[in-house]
């Protein structure tokens, strides 16, 4: 807990509420829910599989959460399981590299790196051996486009790595990063369900982005996708990327365009017949367990939206705006007060400082929130990691202004280097977590008392 809460006087209410928005969508719990095993059948979602009629049962998957996820899935299938491959954040393991017959591999996020092309080759190995009598459990969470890096043969990992940089630099959002990557990559955009067809595949999905759009959680892997070739081409257009990134991943885009390449799979592709996909937890379970629980502490709570989106600083200044609304005229909800925000804002990197798109948020709302009384705004990710950093957000109140500047520090200035991250850890207002080994999206919250 930071300092900021530790001095507030219902900051283990506070800590409370955070906490059951966390534990609403542990994965764990979301797979069992939605899966489970009454003797040879197996029942996922709203369909029912018969398992004596596969020669072999795989778990493939990647993302964030999928040591809890796969721990659930191997529980309930017990000796049914053949073998299976899952790629985590580093980190990410609890210390297991192998659960029953499923491997764990860890890689980087969100830069893609080595060790996620390697499993993912071992994946695509994995999956090309499929055949009908086969059934392939796929478990997806976030973070899984970059930790399943796995770019086409033309184009290295080196140039993956470029393009990533380049992207969430320029302040490209998810689904236009996703985009390209369904275009220059061997599992995503449904081409996982692609190489294990012809088995049937069922996939648990943990999202991760707004709106819970299939297409977008982990580049839809095992979802048909509607963009195209010339999609992916317009996203380094709109950024002016086209003569800044490696001239490999311009020149197959532009095949691919001419029909040189082949194109990712389309809703009418008969391959998805045999191809099942279930949303096991979202950002609005977590807000509205959220809700409940500071509801049961004695706020005046409600959900405002799971949709914020847009330029993280931007963002900060609207929340900040609505808490100053609350606290002097209790509009448009009443003090005690506790409003839930979800949603995934952008940074586009003007300086050279360190923080991630909660923080600098959160930096962004310290002038708004400056003398206010007995008010908090909480900006955090739900999987414990902001960005490149180890906080999974931070904490500001009415006061942190005044003791930013006795402590000789500008917030403009911070925000201006995009250096959120030492800004907030002067002060001791970083909300360190861990690795909550879940990923909804974020999570911010307005408190006034």
């Amino acid at each position: 807990m930071t300092q900021s809460l530790r001095s507030t006087p219902r900051g283990g209410q506070i800590a409370r509420v955070l906490s059951a928005g966390l534990q609403a969508v542990e994965p764990g719990a979301a797979v069992r829910h939605f899966m489970r095993r009454e003797g040879h059948q197996l029942i996922i979602g709203d369909r029912g599989y018969d398992l004596n009629q596969f020669q072999r049962v795989l778990i493939v998957g990647t993302g964030k959460a999928g040591t809890p996820m796969t721990q659930a899935a191997v529980d309930i299938l017990g000796e049914r399981l053949y073998a299976g491959l899952v790629i985590v954040k580093e980190g990410y393991t609890s210390g297991a590299l192998k659960i029953g017959a499923v491997s764990i591999a860890e890689a980087g996020h969100p830069i893609p790196d080595q060790r996620g092309l390697q499993a993912s080759k071992r994946l695509i190995e994995l999956l090309e051996g499929t055949k009908a009598e086969d059934f392939v459990i796929c478990l997806i969470s976030g973070g899984g486009s970059a930790l399943m890096a796995s770019p086409v043969d033309d184009i290295g990992l080196q140039e993956m790595q470029a393009l990533t940089q380049s992207l969430l630099a320029s302040g490209a959002d998810i689904n236009e990063i996703n985009t390209m990557r369904k275009h220059l990559e061997q599992l995503k955009g449904g081409k996982l369900a692609r190489l294990a067809a012809p088995s049937q595949l069922a996939t648990l999905i943990l999202s991760d982005v707004v709106g819970d759009a299939l297409t977008t959680i982990a580049s839809g892997p095992t979802v048909p996708d509607p963009t195209t070739f010339e999609d992916a081409f317009k996203v380094l257009e709109r950024y002016n990327l086209t003569q800044q990134i490696p001239s490999a991943v311009v020149a197959y885009l532009q095949r691919g365009i001419q029909s040189a390449e082949q194109e990712t799979p389309k809703p009418d592709d008969p391959l998805f017949d045999r191809v099942q996909n279930v949303v096991i937890g979202s950002n609005k379970q977590a807000a509205d367990a959220a809700v409940l629980q500071a509801q049961r502490e004695g706020f005046n709570a409600s959900l405002l939206t799971t949709y914020l989106q847009g330029e993280a600083r931007y963002a900060g200044r609207f929340l900040g705006a609505i808490a100053r609304q609350i606290v002097q005229s209790d509009q448009p909800i009443p003090k005690p007060a506790c409003l839930v925000i979800g949603g995934e804002t952008t940074v586009t990197l003007q300086g050279n400082g360190m923080g991630g798109r909660n923080q600098e948020m959160a930096l962004s709302a310290v002038q708004d929130l400056a003398g206010l009384p007995d008010v908090v705004l909480i900006s955090m990710a739900s999987d414990g990691g902001d960005g490149p950093t180890d906080a999974a957000g931070a904490v500001v109140t009415g006061k942190t202004l005044k003791r930013a500047r006795n402590a000789g520090l500008n917030p403009s200035g911070y925000l201006e280097a995009n250096d959120s991250y030492h800004f907030f850890n002067a002060l001791g207002d970083l909300l360190k977590i861990g690795p909550t080994q879940t990923n909804v999206n974020d999570l911010a919250f307005i408190f006034a008392f």
